[in-house]
């Protein structure tokens, strides 16, 4: 598969996943899905992830998280922001806020890549890559 957006097809593969209710989803690692992926376990979204296969045909992993008895997922939404197409940038100063603060922007700045919390609290600005909640 060819998808040149990595990220956009890391968040299709978690909606998925999420909608059929699996307990784990396969995207193909890269040092960015890493990275995102890392962030949504420290921000309590995924329970967490780990990686398999060798070589090129390197995996993650995911493994989702539910809440309550009919297990609804904890990730209501995952938006793509910035595109191939269309790259999002923000300065520190117009960071965004997701559903006033409820949800999280996932942010790649110049010291890695992290929430707009955290971008806020370093005083950076980047890329908005997407929007979790």
């Amino acid at each position: 598969m060819a998808a040149n957006d990595t990220i956009a097809d890391m968040l299709t593969r978690i909606r998925n996943a999420n909608l059929a209710r699996h307990q784990t989803t396969q995207v193909p690692a890269t040092r960015m899905t890493r990275s995102i992926a890392t962030v949504l376990r420290e921000e309590g979204f995924i329970n967490g992830f780990e990686e398999d296969g060798e070589g090129v045909k390197r995996n993650l992993v995911i493994s989702l998280k539910y809440k309550g008895k009919n297990r609804q997922p904890l990730i209501t939404a995952l938006k793509r922001v910035s595109k191939p197409g269309l790259r999002v940038y923000s300065n520190k100063k117009d960071l965004p806020r997701v559903l006033g603060g409820i949800g999280i922007a996932i942010i790649s700045t110049s010291s890695g890549i992290m929430t707009d919390r955290e971008a806020r609290r370093q005083n950076v600005g980047g890329e908005v890559l997407c929007y979790v909640w």
